[in-house]
């Protein structure tokens, strides 16, 4: 196990630039090296050791639900009179994939994990999951008054106006979802998938009360879904 004074001995250059890194990232010194190395550390790097291959996929799993526990946690006392339905919206945006991908960038997460740079395309969806790899790592490390601290003043506060994330209002599916609510009408979403040359297309129908409206398309279900719910609310003028 890594500690202070193992890390002050390091004479490995890597070591350094990760242990600077953690220190401008999180504001503190790690004490357990190891976990950092292990949340920068995606699949595609990782040694497979007796039919396992370790990698930051675990630490990924246990920091997004230590960082969307921190965020409800933050909102329900910042928003002492708002019901749940706007507390887990306003989440939701916070730590969506998106936003999580564009926060990494801006910590300088791309800095500092390890994957197979063959393949360009990997740092666009990496980062954000090394990121909740990262914050697991400070669970781990720091307990989690410390982690959520972390979160909070070096995350959120720095990177986020809640009052454009509050009216910001792009979650077309949620808008829709809402909107049947109100006006007491069924709400599916009919998936299908498709195989063309480039791979797999779903093409998603939003049902409302038994009749068709926006038909989206997308490369992943969600997307198709967001894409018939934009075109459903041009439609019902929402």
């Amino acid at each position: 196990m890594w500690n202070l004074l193992s890390l002050s001995k390091t004479n490995s250059k890597d070591d350094r630039k990760l242990i600077t890194a953690i220190k401008t990232i999180a504001g503190f010194t790690p004490s357990n090296l190891s976990l950092y190395k292990l949340a920068t550390l995606h699949t595609s790097k990782a040694k497979e050791i007796a039919g396992f291959r370790e990698s930051n996929e675990r630490l990924e799993y246990l920091g997004d639900a230590i960082l969307g526990a921190a965020v409800a946690d933050y909102l329900f006392k910042k928003y002492p009179f708002k019901d749940e339905g706007f507390l887990t919206e306003i989440r939701s945006r916070i730590v969506n994939r998106e936003s999580l991908n564009n926060l990494a960038r801006k910590i300088g997460i791309d800095s500092i994990v390890q994957y197979d740079h063959r393949n360009t395309q990997l740092q666009k969806v990496i980062l954000g999951n090394t990121l909740e790899a990262l914050v697991g790592a400070v669970y781990l490390d720091k307990g989690y008054l410390r982690c959520k601290k972390f979160v909070i003043d070096k995350l959120i506060q720095p990177y986020f106006d809640l009052e454009v994330v509050v009216n910001s209002d792009t979650n077309h599916k949620s808008k829709v979802i809402e909107w049947s609510q109100r006006n007491g009408k069924e709400i599916k979403f009919e998936i299908t998938e498709t195989k063309n040359g480039r791979g797999r297309e779903f093409s998603a129908q939003v049902i409302l009360g038994g009749e068709p409206f926006g038909q989206g398309f997308g490369l992943t279900k969600k997307k198709a879904e967001q894409d018939a719910s934009e075109k459903t609310c041009v439609m019902l003028k929402i």
